[in-house]
């Protein structure tokens, strides 16, 4: 069973609001096995010019599923997250079939609630720190994830090499391999 958490930032998140996110939500109960018992992890935020951002990620052991929306109406913002996340879903197991047709294995994906190393710099000043557990998987894995985290670029250890590698989205929208040297 999916448990859903709803917090609110400048926002107080009355019933109606948390019922409409609970029905919306409850409704991606079908992806998941009934052993998994994800978390959906709901912020809401309103700014002062009456825009409203959702944002939901629900980490389970084999991904971390993510998405966020801006929007002026909430209820809106709600349902374009919920589509979003069915999106990456419906990606995902498609993945994952076309691996499983072609002899490759994705059954151990060991995707669990990591996210890239985030740093934002403001004159060297470093003012936020990550961070992450490196898990074993090979790059085709790891720019899954990326995707599925909508980042730039992902580090994780090369299940072959056993070293830190990292992926990243390029320019031209290919991706890039950065292996280290052991």
């Amino acid at each position: 069973m999916l448990t859903i958490n709803v917090r609110g930032e400048n926002i107080e998140v009355t019933s109606s609001i948390r019922e409409y996110v609970e029905k919306r939500i409850s409704k991606m109960e079908k992806y998941f096995s009934d052993d998994s018992n994800p978390i959906a992890h709901v912020n809401l935020k309103t700014y002062p010019s009456k825009g409203t951002k959702v944002e939901v990620t629900i980490p389970l052991s084999y991904i971390t599923l993510r998405a966020e929306e801006v929007n002026d109406d909430l209820y809106a913002g709600i349902d374009l997250v919920i589509d979003k996340l069915e999106r990456q879903i419906k990606k995902f197991k498609t993945r994952v079939n076309r691996k499983s047709r072609e002899g490759g294995s994705l059954k151990d994906i060991p995707l669990d609630d990591v996210t890239p190393e985030e740093t934002e710099e403001d004159k060297s000043d470093i003012v936020r720190t990550k961070r992450l557990s490196l898990k074993p998987m090979n790059a085709e894995e790891a720019v899954l994830q990326m995707e599925m985290l909508g980042h730039e670029f992902f580090i994780f250890e090369d299940s072959e090499t056993n070293g830190a590698s990292i992926v990243y989205k390029r320019n031209d929208g290919r991706y890039g391999l950065i292996e280290t040297n052991e």
